[in-house]
């Protein structure tokens, strides 16, 4: 390939389509993630009274891991099938402030050794795959970059859009082409409108590009608010999860007449500080909004919960097996006493 950038072009991707016949999802998990979807969906279209908790590690970093904690939430989503939903966390693409640290999966399948993009898409598709299969869980990932979600769209049951990409254009396109939920995350600097515009372009139907295709989509009917705080010019953190902040919401909704108005709280990041032993108490003061207000009850749909099998984060080189190597994450058996102790609530 002539270059006449400053880049250096090292390998090529997989072919999605070759990649998906080489790493096929079974007939029987397809009919899990149709039943799961549907299931997930009607929540959002308020056919559905139930909760929904995206939670799990702030970013995945081993198979063996990753998979030993999503099975231990079978049990427990068993035991609270009645009132919530439970979507794990599988978030193989990290975004990073200043470009350094892990990025995730997808650029490192294997945290101690060199990136390698080609066996990280693999990877990352064979993950999520053997947890439908395994668990009868269907996930959700962050869209970091919009090329790479064609390599999970059969398998994805829910996409979030991150505070540093949801002004960019092409995540917007591309979430309007989606036929999942996606929550669009307010940016870091804490304006709403950013984030509502991101919601308006994604419910739209659009003409782009889309890896070398011009493609039309008809428009994304799921697409959705998520709060995770803000950060000022100081650099302090603000929450936007409180009583106030969501009746802002709600009339902000209403005002431009919204499709599905909705939202997840996330409880860690600039709402907690990063302070993960936070995110039971955010969680609870969240449902006494919703038990004081209708309005607040409707459009408050669930939670993203930051957990691990340890709690809080490590650096990579210290190698503690089910511990965060990004932000800190609450440990599995916390994680357990908060999700019991939310359906006890509803």
């Amino acid at each position: 390939m002539a270059n006449h950038s400053n880049m250096k072009f090292k390998r090529e991707l997989p072919n999605p389509e070759e990649l998906k016949k080489e790493i096929p999802l079974s007939a029987e998990a397809e009919k899990i993630k149709q039943k799961k979807d549907k299931e997930i969906s009607d929540v959002f279209y308020r056919k559905s009274n139930k909760l929904i908790l995206i939670i799990g590690p702030c970013s995945a970093d081993r198979m063996d891991a990753v998979l030993e904690y999503i099975n231990k939430l079978v049990p427990i989503q068993e035991q609270v099938k009645d009132k919530i939903i439970i979507i794990p966390r599988i978030y193989t693409g990290k975004p990073r402030t200043i470009g350094a640290g892990y990025k995730g999966m997808i650029h490192q399948p294997d945290p101690n050794k060199a990136p390698n993009m080609v066996e990280g898409i693999r990877a990352v598709r064979l993950l999520h795959k053997k947890t439908i299969e395994e668990t009868g869980f269907c996930c959700a990932d962050e869209m970091l970059y919009p090329d790479n979600y064609i390599y999970l769209s059969d398998l994805l049951s829910y996409v979030a859009v991150g505070a540093r990409s949801v002004e960019n254009q092409e995540h917007r396109l591309v979430a309007s082409g989606m036929n999942i939920p996606v929550g669009m995350k307010n940016p870091t600097s804490g304006d709403l409108t950013v984030m509502l515009n991101s919601i308006k372009t994604a419910q739209n139907k659009h003409m782009f590009m889309y890896r070398s295709w011009e493609v039309e989509s008809s428009g994304n009917k799921l697409a959705h608010a998520v709060l995770r705080g803000s950060v000022d010019k100081h650099g302090n953190n603000h929450a936007n999860y409180h009583y106030e902040d969501l009746r802002r919401l709600f009339d902000l909704y209403y005002n431009e007449n919204f499709i599905n108005p909705s939202v997840i709280i996330d409880t860690n990041h600039s709402n907690s500080g990063k302070k993960y032993e936070e995110q039971p108490r955010i969680v609870k003061e969240v449902l006494h909004s919703m038990r004081h207000c209708e309005d607040i009850n409707k459009m408050v749909k669930g939670f993203m919960i930051e957990s691990y099998l340890e709690d809080g984060c490590q650096s990579i080189s210290e190698g503690v097996y089910g511990k965060s190597i990004t932000d800190p994450c609450l440990g599995f058996e916390e994680t357990k006493k908060l999700i019991l102790d939310i359906a006890d609530k509803l």
